[in-house]
C-alpha cells in the first residue's frame, strides 16, 4: 500500500547507538554503521546520529566523528547529525568539524543542531556547562552559521569551514521552533506522540519564518518512532525495550540499556514503574503496514510535514531491520 502523502514524503533514519544488555558498548556504534548502509539501499534519504554524554544505554557521544564513519561506508545517502548540542561546544570548533565532514564528503552532510546541555547535573558539570547554556542558543547558532559565511567579526577564519555550505537543522524542542523560523532554518520537531503539541510548534515555526540564505521556505520533518511488523502485536513488541528505558530512567535516574522485550515482559514492576512503562508504550506510530500507512497519511495531512525522521529503537536488531524495510516498501514500493 501506497498513498499520496507518503510518496510525496521523505523519509530517513535517526539511530542513537543504543547499547543492549550483554553486548559490548562498542557494538553499539558498528551496529549504527551497518543499519546506515542498509538504509541507504532501502531508499531512506538521510541517516543522522546523535549526542549523548554519561548515559549508559546509549553510545553515541561523538556524533561528527561517527557521522564520518557512516559516510565513509556509504555512497549516497544525506549524514548528518540529530543533533549537535550546540551549548557543549565552542561554534568554531563545530563550525570546523562540519567543514572537515563536507570537504571530505561533498554534498551529502547535514548539520543537525539542538540546545540540551547534558542529561544529568554531574554530566553538565563535567562539561563545564549548566542549565542556563541553553538560554543562549539563537546566539550561538548565529556565530556558528556565521563561521560558515566569513562574517565573524573576529577576524579569524574558520578552516576549512568558510565558503562551504552546509545545511543546517534546528532540533525544535520548546523555544526551538520560534528560533528555527527566525534563523530562517529547517526544523525538526517531535515526538509523535505529542501531536498537538507538535502543531503548534509547526504553526508557530510557520507564522514566524523568515526566508534566508539557507531556506527560502519553510521545511519541517516530523520525527518519531514508527514501528512497523507482521501483526499489530510484533510491532508493538518492537516498542517494549525502550518504553522500559525511559520507565526506568524516570525511576531510577539513569538511562539504562536496552533489555530484550521477553526480559521486560516477565519483570515485576512497580507501581509507579508499570505507569511510566504502559505510558511509554502508547502514542507511538506502530502496526501492520497497512495500519502505518494509514496513521502516517493522517500525521502528513495534519503537519504538512516534508518529511519524517524516523527515531526508532529495540534491542532486536534484525526486528529493527525489518520494520525499516517493511517502511520502506510504502514509501517506495518499487525499491
Amino acid at each position: 500500500m501506497s498513498s499520496t502523502l507518503i510518496s510525496r514524503a521523505r523519509f530517513s533514519v535517526l539511530d542513537r547507538s543504543r547499547t543492549r544488555e550483554g553486548r559490548p558498548t562498542a557494538e553499539a556504534l558498528r551496529d549504527t554503521v551497518a543499519l546506515a548502509r542498509e538504509a541507504e539501499a532501502l531508499g531512506y534519504h538521510r541517516f543522522w546520529v546523535s549526542e549523548h554524554h554519561g548515559v549508559p544505554g546509549v553510545a553515541g557521544s561523538a556524533p561528527t566523528v561517527l557521522a564520518a564513519a557512516v559516510a565513509a561506508a556509504t555512497r549516497a545517502i544525506r549524514v548528518g547529525t540529530g543533533g549537535v548540542m550546540l551549548p557543549n561546544h565552542r561554534p568554531l570548533v563545530v563550525a570546523e568539524q562540519f567543514g572537515v565532514l563536507e570537504s571530505l564528503f561533498p554534498g551529502r552532510v547535514d548539520m543537525g543542531l539542538g540546545r540540551s546541555v547534558g542529561f544529568t547535573d554531574a554530566v553538565r558539570r563535567a562539561l563545564g556547562r549548566d542549565k542556563g547554556d541553553a538560554d543562549d542558543f539563537a546566539a550561538q547558532l548565529g556565530e556558528l552559521l556565521d563561521w560558515f559565511t566569513g562574517d565573524s567579526p573576529t577576524g579569524v577564519h574558520a578552516r576549512p569551514a568558510e565558503g562551504l555550505t552546509v545545511p543546517p537543522f534546528v532540533l525544535a524542542m520548546g523555544e526551538g521552533a520560534r528560533i528555527a523560523a527566525r534563523a530562517g532554518l529547517p526544523m525538526v520537531i517531535g515526538d509523535l506522540r505529542s501531536r498537538e503539541k507538535m502543531l503548534r510548534g509547526i504553526d508557530r515555526y510557520r507564522s514566524l519564518f523568515r526566508p534566508s540564505r539557507w531556506a527560502s521556505e519553510p521545511y519541517v520533518v516530523i520525527s518519531g518512532t514508527v514501528a512497523v511488523a507482521g501483526t499489530e502485536a510484533e510491532a508493538r513488541r518492537l516498542l517494549v525495550p525502550e518504553a522500559w528505558a525511559m520507565a526506568y530512567s524516570r525511576t531510577h535516574g539513569t538511562f539504562p540499556p536496552l533489555a530484550p522485550a521477553e526480559a521486560v515482559e516477565a519483570r515485576a514492576m512497580t507501581a509507579k514503574e508499570r505507569d511510566f512503562y504502559v505510558s511509554g508504550l502508547a502514542g507511538h506510530i506502530a502496526g501492520t503496514a497497512d495500519q502505518v500507512a494509514r496513521e502516517l497519511e493522517s500525521v502528513l495531512g495534519e503537519t504538512g510535514a516534508e518529511e519524517v525522521l524516523v527515531t526508532t529503537s529495540t534491542y532486536d536488531r534484525t526486528a529493527l531491520l525489518d520494520s525499516h524495510r517493511r517502511l520502506a516498501a510504502l514509501f517506495a514500493p518499487a525499491r
